[in-house]
């Protein structure tokens, strides 16, 4: 079996402030430790299950965050940034049978986290088919595009209900609940033991976590700044709705993530 792991923070046992997620900050240091933790959590999970390679994506900010001295001796890591559509999947292809993500947040628009975004600050909330779109949705498509299903995912509670809307077998783990500013997390020790068995669990439905994919997306992006959808309104397919807001109609995955790239 070959798993795909893409790591993220925000959605992190204990997370709660932007500075505790950027590379440098001094309250950064014991949660890039408990990312490292989930990460290899997730990995004893696959490897339980008989998990041969494993790729692992670091896929949080500055993109060199996990020990790799600390990750068991079958996974690859990919640090840094490849510059392409796949983005914080990265590494992904069609010789996976699954993938895992971990550490996971609300989407931009939703209270579900303090830190709540999506892809990064810049957008006050992204439509897709209607519906408001977390990081999750995009990486969930772009896998589903390489004919991987994704069969778990931990991170706050609300993403994680959210989650079962376009992946209903998936398997989830809500590590901890966003309530206005602040989060209540469960002890990190037992999380790194949950997400382990959840992975487990998630494994053993590699088929029913299989998704279709639509034939368009319809994506709307409101951004903070209006300087932003002016300079996004130029690129190829892309329109102006208002003065904050763009919209564009993707016939493919790779239309879809390409364009985000490029605009967001």
């Amino acid at each position: 079996m070959k798993v795909f792991i893409s790591v993220d923070i925000e959605g992190v046992t204990g997370v709660t402030s932007w500075s505790e997620t950027t590379l440098g900050n001094s309250d950064y240091i014991q949660f890039a430790e408990q990312m490292t933790k989930e990460t290899i959590a997730a990995c004893e999970g696959a490897i339980a299950m008989g998990a041969k390679e494993i790729f692992v994506k670091d896929a949080h900010d500055s993109a060199r965050n996990i020990d790799i001295q600390k990750l068991p001796r079958c996974v690859k890591l990919m640090r840094g940034w490849t510059s392409t559509p796949d983005s914080m999947v990265a590494g992904l292809d069609e010789s996976f049978d699954a993938a895992i993500f971990i550490g996971y947040h609300s989407a931009a628009g939703t209270d579900g986290n303090p830190l709540a975004h999506t892809m990064n600050t810049s957008s006050n909330y992204i439509l897709v088919n209607g519906e408001k779109a977390s990081e999750f949705v995009f990486n969930t498509y772009i896998a589903a595009n390489y004919g991987v299903p994704v069969v778990f995912m931990s991170g706050d509670k609300m993403l994680c209900e959210s989650a079962k809307g376009l992946v209903p077998e998936i398997e989830t783990l809500a590590v901890k609940e966003g309530i206005g500013g602040a989060t209540a997390s469960i002890n990190p020790d037992l999380a790194c033991d949950m997400i382990k068995e959840g992975v487990i669990k998630g494994l053993k439905r590699i088929e029913a976590c299989k998704i279709e994919i639509p034939e368009q997306f319809e994506t709307v992006i409101n951004y903070k700044e209006h300087k932003d959808a002016k300079h996004a309104s130029f690129y190829p397919g892309v329109t102006q709705v208002d003065s904050h807001t763009i919209k564009y109609t993707a016939n493919s995955v790779k239309e879809f993530a390409t364009t985000r790239m490029f605009i967001l």
